[in-house]
């Protein structure tokens, strides 16, 4: 049986790290994961760059927030709360 990793990635106004992180996390071929975006309601173009790898590649589940948070350790609260993975793997 394949273990389900789920990726979770943190941003707050990154637009250019989040798009780099996005592009590698994509380009991975192992597919047994989820990928977890966190976005802390940003004024930058970083939910635009979120919905542009929405769809791209099916076999990879999306999930994904923007909304104002506490903090780092909350938004990495809100990523396990909706992980499903056997293991969490965080990606700034």
């Amino acid at each position: 049986m394949a273990v389900k990793i789920s990726i979770i990635t943190i941003n707050h106004n990154n637009a250019s790290g989040l798009e780099k992180t996005m592009q590698s996390v994509f380009a991975q071929t192992y597919n047994k994961f989820e990928y977890i975006v966190i976005d802390g309601n940003s004024f930058d173009n970083s939910e635009q760059i979120i919905r542009n790898f929405e769809n791209l590649v099916p076999s990879i589940q999306l999930k994904w927030i923007s909304e104002p948070d506490n903090g780092i350790y909350n938004a990495m609260n809100k990523g396990v709360e909706m992980s499903t993975g056997d293991f969490l793997l965080f990606f700034e």
